[in-house]
């Protein structure tokens, strides 16, 4: 990914074919699927260059993602957009999430509930989101995600719900 800073701003950025990773769900555990991603085994998903999230980590029901503001994650008010903020809580809950589950379950997202406490802008340095999986059960699971600054405030906070169910396994 390349950005310019000069005064016709732009940013291009280049992305590997989603089905190919996509493939390997359900075929995997999910802390194997995002160990083979964080190593490069796998490309990552698009998403993640699309706001430049950067680095990720994950441990059994734990992953965390970091991000370092930029111009052009900002809203109108010249901060960076909840929309973003809330991708990154959303990958760390979700991402937590299926990194508990065996080859053969998947999971979606029933809902997030965010709450944004501090506004970010490029000032605010790498931001760190942590998720955690709170619970889960056999059709469900509870997880939360916590996004801070370079300074280890606390910038948003969110839970989410989701939904596991069994994947259809090829012949």
């Amino acid at each position: 990914m390349t950005q310019t800073q000069d005064a016709a701003r732009s940013r291009t950025f280049s992305w590997s074919d989603p089905t190919a990773g996509a493939a390997h769900v359900g075929r995997r555990g999910g802390l194997e699927l995002l160990r083979a991603m964080i190593a490069g085994e796998l490309a990552a998903p698009p998403i993640m260059h699309l706001i430049d999230m950067a680095r990720m980590e994950a441990d059994e029901g734990r992953v965390a993602v970091e991000l370092v503001p930029q111009e052009f994650h900002y809203n109108p008010l010249g901060t960076v957009h909840g929309g973003v903020i809330s991708t990154l809580l959303d990958t760390a809950a979700a991402c937590a999430v299926h990194t508990t589950l065996p080859a053969g379950v998947g999971y979606t997202s029933l809902d997030l509930n965010v709450k944004f406490l501090r506004p970010v802008t490029v000032a605010s340095g790498t931001l760190r989101c942590e998720g955690t999986v709170l619970q889960r059960g056999r059709r469900t699971a509870l997880a939360e995600a916590r996004l801070t600054d370079a300074r280890g405030r606390l910038i948003a906070h969110a839970t989410s719900s989701c939904l596991l169910f069994p994947l259809d396994q090829p012949a």
